[in-house]
Parts: structure tokens; sequence; C-alpha cells
């Protein structure tokens, strides 16, 4: 008898402690279930962060038609959700697009990067016909005595980038591209440290330039 309470103890303790060992566990995080365009396309263009929308600013189907704020149309969903999560975690420096991402839940974010995905950008033009060939030169071949990597390299020879690698650019707005290329080389953005090194030796003409040039790939 004494050996069967023994044993009923020791069992009741190892229940007990296993009980104890399972509260102290954080619940594994739920996998978002297979992303949907449609309820992307109703969350980009629904009112949001009070009162304002996606579509507002970031253009219908992602086709922003103001200059400083980016297409997302044809973007590969990896990029747009990394960027959303990091304006949402604040690794990602946005006022406005903190307060919007703040509002979407996981699956929210697969859903819109989805739905912009599958839209088509609508492309761009090179205007400063002075500064294409130095904006080529840039982009196709870097600057060598400063060691700055072609932009191809990362990003493709027609800007198309690599997808869940690097972010598309052919046809983005140039005056978003010269914004954010400073940000990256003044410390501004953050989130990009290769980013961050390539621009810091980089000067305001050749931003410029190759933003430009970038405006007009497809």
């Amino acid at each position: 008898m004494k050996l069967f309470a023994h044993v009923l103890l020791a069992a009741a303790l190892g229940a007990g402690a296993s009980a104890a060992l399972a509260a102290e566990e954080p619940a594994a995080a739920a996998k978002p279930a297979k992303p949907d365009p449609a309820k992307g396309d109703t969350i980009f263009n629904t009112t949001q962060h009070n009162g304002a929308t996606c579509v507002s600013c970031h253009g219908a189907a992602g086709n922003s038609s103001i200059a400083l704020n980016p297409k997302l149309a044809q973007q590969h969903p990896e990029y747009i959700l990394k960027q959303l999560q990091e304006f949402k975690s604040g690794k990602r420096k946005d006022p406005t697009m903190k307060a919007m991402a703040g509002d979407l839940s996981e699956q929210d974010m697969h859903d819109v990067a989805a739905y912009l995905s599958s839209q088509k950008i609508k492309p761009g033009f090179s205007k400063d016909k002075d500064t294409v060939i130095l904006g080529e030169h840039i982009y196709r071949g870097g600057i060598a005595d400063r060691m700055v990597p072609a932009c191809a390299g990362c990003h493709s020879p027609n800007g198309a980038g690599i997808p869940a690698q690097y972010a598309r650019l052919g046809g983005q707005n140039t005056d978003y591209l010269v914004k954010t290329l400073t940000d990256f080389r003044e410390g501004r953005r953050t989130n990009s440290p290769q980013m961050a090194g390539v621009t810091a030796k980089m000067n305001d003409r050749e931003i410029k330039a190759v933003a430009d040039y970038i405006s007009g790939l497809r």
C-alpha cells in the first residue's frame, strides 16, 4: 500500500509540474491563412485609421499619382509584408504608416500584399535627359572608384527585383526614389543596412540621376 501511495503521489506531482510548465509556455502564434487578394482589395480601399484609406495615398490599384508616395502595384508580396510589419513594430519610422499598419492584423497584411502584388504597375518615364546616361551607368555598373555596387545586381537589369529578396523598382515615382535614397544616406531610414552603406557613398546628383533612370525602367 505504501508503495502504491508513493506511485500515486509521484504521478500527481509529475502531472502538476507538466501543467505548470504548459501554463508558463506562450501559446504558439496562429499561422495566417492563405493570403486572399479579394480581402486585400477590400482593406486597401476601405477606411482604416481615423478615416484614412490606403488608396487615398497610394492610388487606385496601388498606382500612386502623388510624386512623393510609392507605387505599390506589382511589388513583391514578401517586400510589402516586411515593410508593413516594420512600420507596425517601429523598425521603419513613419508616423502615418505606423498608425495605418498598427490597425492591421498579420492576416490583413498578407491579404493586402497579395492584392497589391497582383496589380499591374503603370509605367514611368525618365525625364532628365542631361543625367539619364549617368543614371544608367550607376544602375548598371555602379561607381567603381567608391566601391558602389551596380543597382542591377540586386534589383535586376529591368528593375523587376528578386522576389522575396529585393524590391521591384522599375517605374517607381522619381521623387519617392530620391527621398528614399536620401533618407537611407542621412540615417532617417534604418531598416536596410545594405542600402545605407550604398547611399552613403553617393552625392545628390548621382541619387537624382539613378532615381530618374529607374523610373523609366520596365
